[in-house]
């Protein structure tokens, strides 16, 4: 029986006061997965929807938050990192890779993506639709 993964890895710079409301969301986020019960009071409404898919660990870091999972949780990822950028009006753009794998060598199991996240939009795309896109 094979295994698959899907790995991403990324900092998020943020000040003291920044990181500890994402520190306390992400604890809110990650208690509530694993049950049934209504989401936390104060959660955002944004991210309400992809609750069951926070399959990532946040962690603190010396220069902000630390996003990482082998279990996948992109979109919910991508949507707590923009929820972020419009909370505190942060300009710019938050980019990051993933890649899937497998303990198997499955002719359908690896890949990879990535995701360009701004305060207005998600772009992302992985590299079997980029594949699809070139065949006739």
């Amino acid at each position: 029986m094979a295994d698959y993964y899907t790995n991403f890895s990324l900092v998020l710079k943020l000040n003291a006061e920044l990181k500890q409301y994402a520190l306390d969301l992400a604890k809110k986020a990650e208690a509530n997965r694993s049950n049934d019960e209504p989401v936390p009071d104060g959660f955002p409404a944004s991210l309400a929807e992809v609750i069951e898919d926070w399959n990532f660990d946040t962690e603190d870091h010396k220069d902000g938050i630390w996003l990482h999972s082998d279990c996948g949780g992109i979109d919910a990822a991508c949507l707590f990192i923009q929820h972020l950028l419009q909370k505190f009006d942060i300009q710019g753009h938050i980019a990051f890779e993933w890649s899937y794998d497998c303990t198997q060598p499955r002719v359908d199991a690896f890949g990879g993506g990535a995701a360009f996240i701004t305060s207005t939009e998600i772009e992302s795309m992985t590299t079997s639709d980029w594949l699809r896109s070139k065949t006739p």
